[in-house]
């Protein structure tokens, strides 16, 4: 799915949806990897909202933004994403359902800078 700019590109997590990702070994540390390079290449900052955590990338990552938030769905279901593009930004919600509370900040931790990186 391609979102115009301005528009939004939203999905929301269903109530039936397990609280863990499906993904497994290799498979997760690629993830985890091609995440953490999306962070280092684009993110421009980012704010929690006690189950929403909000980024913001550089306008250049917006197809990557997409193509992330296409293969988190199919692992991270529960998860709701949505994502805008501004002028020269992308912004992108990720929240959380209620059921997550306790794993919530390991949930947002991969979408978040390293310490180094800060």
């Amino acid at each position: 799915m391609v979102a115009a700019r301005g528009a939004k590109m939203k999905g929301n997590a269903t109530e039936n949806q397990p609280i863990a990702c499906t993904l497994v070994d290799r498979d997760f540390r690629d993830r985890l990897a091609w995440i953490a390079e999306l962070t280092r290449d684009a993110l421009r900052g980012y704010e929690r909202a006690d189950l929403t955590l909000k980024l913001r990338y550089a306008g250049e990552a917006t197809q990557r933004v997409q193509e992330m938030i296409l293969k988190e769905r199919a692992c991270c279901a529960f998860l709701s994403f949505e994502m805008r593009e501004q002028a020269d930004e992308v912004w992108l919600s990720i929240k959380a359902p209620e059921e997550a509370r306790p794993t919530a900040d390991a949930l947002f931790e991969p979408f978040l800078p390293r310490n180094s990186e800060a």
